[in-house]
């Protein structure tokens, strides 16, 4: 093959898994039944393989005396918790598609999200720090409180038809968690071993809701076979192996939790450990001394907050051995410390996105430091990806260009969008990120940049046509332009430039108090500015790195460009 052919291909070996979520959960009760499957250190839960299996059969049939059906919605509104995971076995247990919803988000995103895909049950906490997630809920459907489970009649939630409650007080028309197991008898027992020889692996049992370059989100709608071999492969990337114990401080609801994490474990025998319901440095450090953790995962910033905690020195991080850090590029110092003083000599870092389930490209833990650092390793098994220019023409080694991934991690699809899955899955099966990438001589994959004008913040994604959509709601602004600029602790921050509608004034408060308990607080801008005219093209088309220049002067960020 020519460099102008080039194809990075990952090797075909381990051979994929062709078993559902609920066969391999099966599988893991049998050889592990015994040992500790998940321990939920904030919550004072332990349970066992065989345990978490009896629990999710049980609340899957609870979930079917609700009246859910295999190929139906249930949706998870929860920051980290034990419920979330025993959420997510029982959902694939009866063939139910778990639509995980971000903690973060606020009344316009969740109710768009329940409506897109026509979520018919919701579970979620009740609240966690300032997002009372049950206030919410019962704001956007005021008709619980007097309804019964499973016959609620919503006006702007018409799909929803029962919500169940983790934690806090009785709510009318509420179900609490802990009863649902105990909806379901010997005929959901039976009617549930009926379905699960039905399912395949094939099916649709995740969506995940991506940002929209467009505007608003889409649900990328992931498989059994996509995200179980996924995290299959990621743990056999950072050697995990039985009686391993992972630290999870990252959120469930993103594939670097759910699919990573506990399918990577469930696949491997190895514990899930949560911390905490969200990040917290001393969190980690206290679970990974007391469970004496053998993996760690986290983006960058949780690592950097983790080293830098006052009492670093007094946790015992001396059993931790491997980890992967993905959602943004390491810097090297930080990549040095991790290994010298958390011990994490097999730390790997990881390259992907939501629509390939997630990984793609990861290092090795033989691989250099340099390689670490500088590159996002190599192609996972059986996936293959190679790097194309504007006019879809495969680029020699080396070269920058879109990267395009295809294998069976690429997803089913946007959920009830065909428009937007045929423009980025291509009729050869090719997943175009949307991401510039080079690939070397030896296979190494190495991001330079994003086609997509897209904002990486703390590890999180976010596409700045779906805030100035929410934006342009505002009745006082024309017109509104965001970019992202950068920023030292979170990588890069947002900055709306704004043009006011004639004749009115504004303040950037209002502009704030608008976006606050709305949108999710990382979507908010952290700069405002109110601007006559933006820099335009000839044709019209905004230049927003003309914007981002005029910031980083303004706000003297030229160092935290090179940070």
């Amino acid at each position: 093959m020519s460099d102008t052919d080039f194809i990075a291909r990952g090797p075909h070996h381990p051979p994929l898994r062709e078993d559902t979520i609920g066969q391999a959960l099966d599988e893991a009760a049998r050889r592990w039944g015994d040992r500790e499957a998940l321990v939920s250190v904030h919550q004072g839960i332990r349970w066992t393989y065989a345990e978490l299996r009896a629990r999710a059969e049980a609340l899957a049939g609870g979930l079917l005396a609700l009246g859910l059906a295999p190929g139906e919605r249930i949706g998870i509104w929860s920051p980290n918790k034990a419920e979330w995971a025993l959420t997510q076995f029982a959902a694939a247990k009866a063939g139910l598609i778990l639509v995980t919803i971000n903690p973060a988000y606020r009344l316009s995103e969740v109710e768009y999200t329940l409506n897109k895909v026509g979520v018919k049950i919701l579970v979620c906490a009740e609240s966690f720090k300032t997002s009372a997630y049950a206030d919410m809920v019962a704001e956007l459907a005021p008709e619980i409180a007097g309804s019964t489970p499973g016959a609620l009649e919503a006006k702007r939630l018409p799909h929803l038809k029962a919500v169940i409650k983790i934690g806090g007080a009785p709510r009318p028309g509420w179900l609490e968690f802990e009863a649902v197991p105990g909806l379901g008898g010997s005929a959901e027992a039976e009617r549930l071993a009926r379905i699960e020889p039905t399912l395949d692996r094939r099916d649709p049992i995740n969506i995940q809701f991506t940002s929209g370059t467009t505007g608003l989100p889409k649900g990328a709608t992931l498989s059994h076979r996509n995200i179980l071999n996924n995290g299959f492969f990621v743990g056999e990337a950072i050697g995990l192996r039985e009686a391993d114990r992972l630290c999870i401080p990252v959120p469930l609801y993103h594939c670097f939790g759910m699919v990573m994490g506990n399918l990577g474990c469930l696949t491997h025998g190895a514990t899930m450990v949560y911390p905490s319901d969200g990040f917290e440095p001393l969190a980690v450090l206290r679970a990974v001394q007391a469970e004496r953790c053998t993996g760690l995962y986290g983006v960058p910033t949780m690592f950097i907050a983790t080293l830098g905690h006052p009492d670093f020195a007094q946790y015992d991080l001396s059993s931790l051995r491997t980890g992967c850090m993905a959602g943004s590029p390491c810097p090297v110092e930080v990549m040095k410390q991790v290994i010298g003083q958390m011990h994490m000599a097999g730390v790997t870092i990881a390259y992907g996105m939501t629509e390939t389930s997630p990984v793609s490209f990861q290092s090795g833990q033989d691989d250099p430091l340099e390689r670490r650092v500088s590159t996002v390793g190599r192609v996972q098994p059986h996936l293959e990806c190679k790097v194309v220019d504007l006019d879809g023409k495969t680029l020699p080694r080396g070269e920058a260009g879109e990267l395009c991934t295809r294998g069976y991690s690429v997803m089913l699809g946007y959920w009830d969008d065909a428009e937007k899955t045929a423009e980025a899955i291509d009729a050869e099966g090719w997943m175009h990120t949307g991401d510039l990438a080079t690939i070397d001589a030896e296979g190494y994959g190495n991001i330079v940049g994003r086609i997509k004008d897209m904002v990486i913040r703390g590890g999180e994604n976010i596409y700045p046509r779906e805030v100035e959509e929410y934006l342009y709601r505002h009745p006082k602004i024309e017109d509104v332009t965001v970019v992202g600029v950068p920023d030292a602790r979170f990588g890069e921050e947002l900055c709306a430039w704004i043009r006011l509608k004639p004749g009115v004034d504004a303040e950037e408060v209002e502009v704030l108090d608008f976006c606050r308990g709305q949108i999710a607080h990382y979507k908010i801008p952290r700069y405002v500015r109110f601007v006559d005219a933006f820099p335009m093209t000839v044709t019209g088309k905004v230049q927003k790195f003309l914007i981002r220049k005029a910031m980083i002067e303004e706000l003297g960020l030229a160092e935290a460009v090179t940070a």
